[in-house]
């Protein structure tokens, strides 16, 4: 109980952190490699806090989020607005169990 108490607040920047670099995402598939890249690993105590499959799925949209970068243009596979909407369902939903697990 006190490790979760002590990692929540990191968690929650965490989830913060990752919110405000996808919102740099927009207009910009340039960066999409190197926000992939950091995100993979980037939030371990919220990926410690959550169940597993928050994990999964977080990197099975970074995993499509990169090969959308290899095309130019959107496509039926590959939009990047949907996937970078699917990783703000993400964190929105990553935070409000984050929130749910301290109450």
């Amino acid at each position: 109980m006190a490790e979760t108490q002590l990692t929540q607040p990191t968690a929650q920047a965490q989830i913060a952190s990752f919110k405000a670099a996808l919102s740099g995402l927009h207009g910009h598939p340039e960066r999409i490699g190197a926000f992939a890249l950091t995100w993979r690993t980037g939030m371990p105590d919220a990926l410690s806090l959550l169940p597993p499959r928050y994990a999964e799925v977080l990197h099975g949209l970074l995993d499509r989020l990169e090969s959308s970068a290899l095309f130019a243009e959107e496509s039926c596979s590959f939009s990047h607005t949907d996937l970078l909407d699917g990783l703000q369902t993400w964190a929105s939903k990553a935070a409000r169990q984050l929130e749910s697990s301290t109450t």
